[in-house]
């Protein structure tokens, strides 16, 4: 079974984002970037089911900018085997890269396709749906865990068990299909020396969007970035009384 596993490149989430003087955008310039979490959690997921002897090969790809190959390599270095770069400057939003990995997975032919539920930059949350619509294929989001049924040669299904708000519920999909990340899926692994130097070695391919047939114009723009207000600092009160008449006086929120 082959597992297609999408990964961004975002601002690494211990760092505090500035928004640009011009109000454009936040701004990027020196700083550190990283893999997007919850992609991290779906290469890891992806390894997990190569060692588990239900996966054969898996495939990272990425949409972007060229520096985007460093993201791929940490893939690498966590377990996938290959990795493909759709290299491009131009702004992704979330259709273009759903057409783009759609593209790809007609080309690669996966049989499960495992990416994080959402990215810490835009919190989009839908190209893994968006994907699903175009490829046509069953989908899982939220998952907490998964189970796939068969070995290496036929997998016929994968149990996924999701985080709803009622509680959980458990899904079974027929394969191909698409899965996404949700936090407590799991826990990745540490990436060490010897494996970033192995990645090195693997294969890395660039494509363009051009290459795929692929149109990744923005629909939507972006009008004016800006930070959120600060907030007051809290008080305590008294008594439930007073708490009261500041909810319905003051915050007027009753």
């Amino acid at each position: 079974m082959k597992v297609l596993v999408p990964v961004k490149r975002v601002v690494d989430y211990n760092v505090k984002v500035r928004v640009k003087s011009d109000q454009s955008g936040v701004d990027i310039a020196n700083v550190k970037m990283s893999m997007n979490p919850f992609d991290e959690i779906a290469v890891e997921e992806a390894v997990r089911l190569k060692e588990a002897g239900k996966a054969t090969e898996i495939v990272a790809v990425s949409c972007g900018v060229l520096q985007s190959q460093e993201t791929l390599r940490t893939a690498m270095a966590i377990g996938a085997d290959r990795s493909i770069l759709v290299e491009t400057d131009a702004e992704l939003q979330p259709l273009a890269v759903a057409k783009l990995l759609k593209a790809i997975a007609d080309k690669e032919q996966p049989q499960l396709i495992i990416l994080g539920k959402q990215a810490i930059d835009d919190d989009a949350n839908q190209t893994g749906q968006m994907l699903a619509a175009l490829l046509d294929w069953p989908q899982a989001t939220y998952a907490s865990k998964v189970e796939v049924d068969g070995d290496k040669a036929d997998a016929p299904r994968v149990k996924v068990t999701r985080e709803v708000d009622g509680g959980l519920e458990v899904v079974s999909l027929t394969l191909p299909a698409i899965v996404t990340t949700d936090l407590r899926l799991n826990e990745p692994r540490y990436v060490t020396l010897p494996n970033i130097m192995k990645a090195k070695k693997k294969t890395l391919d660039n494509v363009k969007p051009a290459d795929l047939g692929v149109d990744v114009t923005p629909r939507l723009k972006t009008l004016k970035v800006s930070e959120p207000a600060g907030r007051a600092a809290g008080i305590i009160v008294p008594d439930v009384a007073t708490l009261v008449d500041k909810l319905k006086n003051e915050a007027k929120v009753i």
